[in-house]
């Protein structure tokens, strides 16, 4: 027996973001500065007060303040409506504010027409960056086309429910082999991510925009990846991504108005030390140069970790002798002394396994530039006593940022560490005299975080089919198939929900509306399928088999 659920049009989600006020750099006020950075709220957020704004003003700002360039912040002034956050997880029928089903869609427009009428016809001498986060996000993905591209420095979208990303289309994307993936795509890990949860804006990079435009998309962030979590789509401050994107966005600003760029990331940077036997006549050259690496690195602001390794067989275990959380330069360097190398003979050692153990227990930063710097005069299993091998450590490494490796070897088959050091990323130094070269190389370097994880994974996305719709004045009455667990269901750009049930009736309609069914398993999203209701949506559709 068919039971029929009422879809009143309710709120639910595009969360969280919103804005300061303007700010004037003081020192340089002028009625038309030289760059204005304007954000563009998500949903429900309080302008001029939320987290998303404040974080992306000040990473940004905190740059801005080391060149001469007059600049102000900008909340962009438009609706968000709000949208009463609850989990999406909730029982259909449950709702309330029934018939609001449009204002979302006007929020979005007067966006769009106050961030293009701000750009437009504001100062020809003043350049923009833009920014926005969920709805925020759609603004201005939206916009672009409309938006006098010449005056735009760069734009970045934060969790966009219309991202577009066709690399990552089909059983095994592209996007999972590296291949292919958009110039905008700047940090997007989920390979299998190719269209929003609200569906997609095409193209996603207007005529004009080449090199002006960047998105981030939280690993697991419901509206812009392939899986399902709320707290991914509400977490960009507290996984860094808007210190990541501010650096990005300073690049762009420098180089536009051609000032020079002392900006660098934060560093996490870990030693691994051959402590046995043979190291004793190579030791104190080697403490040296880890310890200039370690001054520099806490020096710039960054972070260093301190261990050392040995043969499994000896037996030796890797000692922690301090991690990012304790590890102070005195410490590091009272430390580094009581290191004593000992054991050990002609064997290999246990690299591979102390790799592993040290990139795997250590709280590495989000946006920082990782090292993992080994200093040895020996060889290393492969692979190593305890089963690991080579393509764990550089698949861990991988999946961490990567944490770049680098060895600094007398070992007379250096050639041997290629295999771990170059995939991640990093180099292998034989010659003593290329230790300080290598030490100015790593703090030179200002990674980013990666464009996308790798992965030959297969994943096998639920699936939704149609079998019936039918349209009838205000309300529309769809039956499907589906192989997920539950269906988001969707009112034009509105979340409704989710629902168990395979029947359903959407009220608060009208023609031209469209009603989107998202099909859900296990965290795993799939594709859309949408709806576009008229006098004729009376007929089955074809299925959405998730081939391509």
């Amino acid at each position: 027996m068919y039971q029929k659920i009422k879809f009143w049009v309710a709120a639910i989600i595009l969360t969280v973001t919103s804005v300061g006020t303007i700010q004037l750099n003081s020192a340089q006020a002028e009625s038309c500065p030289d760059l204005r950075v304007v954000f563009v709220r998500g949903s429900g957020g309080e302008r001029w007060a939320n987290n998303d704004y404040l974080e992306f003003k000040s990473t940004i700002e905190e740059k801005l303040k080391t060149v001469e360039l007059s600049y102000e912040f900008v909340d962009l002034d438009y609706p968000a409506v709000g949208v009463g956050l609850d989990n999406l997880d909730v029982a259909l029928g449950a709702f309330f504010g029934a018939g609001e089903a449009y204002e979302f869609g006007d929020s979005i427009k007067t966006g769009i027409n106050n961030l293009t009428s701000m750009v437009n016809n504001g100062c020809s001498r003043t350049k923009y960056v833009i920014g926005g986060y969920s709805q925020g996000a759609m603004v201005i993905s939206k916009a672009l086309s409309s938006l006098e591209n010449d005056r735009i420095i760069y734009a970045a979208t934060f969790g966009d429910p219309k991202i577009y990303l066709p690399e990552g289309a089909g059983l095994m994307p592209a996007a999972c082999s590296g291949k292919n993936l958009s110039d905008y795509r700047i940090y997007v890990p989920d390979c299998y991510a190719y269209k929003g949860l609200l569906g997609a804006y095409i193209p996603y990079e207007p005529e004009g925009y080449a090199g002006k435009l960047g998105t981030w998309c939280n690993k697991a962030d419901i509206f812009c990846s392939s899986h399902f979590s709320i707290e991914n789509h509400v977490s960009y401050v507290s996984n860094g991504l808007y210190e990541d994107a501010s650096r990005t966005i300073f690049n762009k600003i420098t180089d536009y108005f051609g000032l020079e760029n002392h900006v660098t990331s934060p560093h996490d940077t870990a030693f691994l030390i051959d402590s046995t036997g043979s190291m004793s006549g190579l030791i104190e050259q080697y403490r040296a140069e880890a310890l200039r690496l370690a001054t520099e690195t806490i020096n710039s602001g960054g972070r260093i970790a301190l261990y050392d390794y040995r043969d499994l067989n000896d037996p030796y275990e890797p000692v922690a002798h301090c991690n990012y959380e304790t590890c102070t330069l005195e410490i590091f360097q009272n430390e580094l002394e009581q290191i004593i190398t000992d054991g050990g003979g002609d064997e290999p050692e246990s690299l591979l396994s102390a790799s592993l153990k040290v990139m795997s227990s250590l709280n590495w930063k989000i946006g920082s530039t990782k090292s993992l710097v080994v200093l040895t005069d020996g060889g290393y299993l492969a692979p190593d006593r305890d089963g690991v091998t080579t393509a764990d450590v550089v698949r861990l490494s991988k999946s961490i940022d990567p944490v770049n490796i680098y060895v600094i070897t007398t070992h007379p088959e250096a050639e041997q560490f290629l295999n771990i050091t170059e995939p991640t990323g990093g180099k292998t130094v034989t010659n003593f005299d290329e230790l300080s070269l290598l030490t100015d190389y790593i703090m030179e370097r200002n990674d980013s975080l990666p464009r996308v994880e790798e992965t030959e994974e297969i994943l096998e996305k639920p699936t939704l089919e149609i079998l019936e719709s039918n349209y009838s004045e205000t309300e529309v009455s769809i039956k499907f198939e589906t192989n997920g667990c539950k269906t988001i269901v969707i009112l034009n750009d509105l979340v409704l929900g989710t629902t168990t049930e395979t029947e359903i009736t959407v009220s608060d309609v009208t023609e031209n509306s469209t009603v989107t069914l998202v099909p859900l398993r296990d965290e795993i999203r799939g594709e859309n399928v949408t709806i576009r209701l008229s006098n004729e949506t009376n007929v089955p559709k074809a299925p959405n088999t998730g081939k391509r």
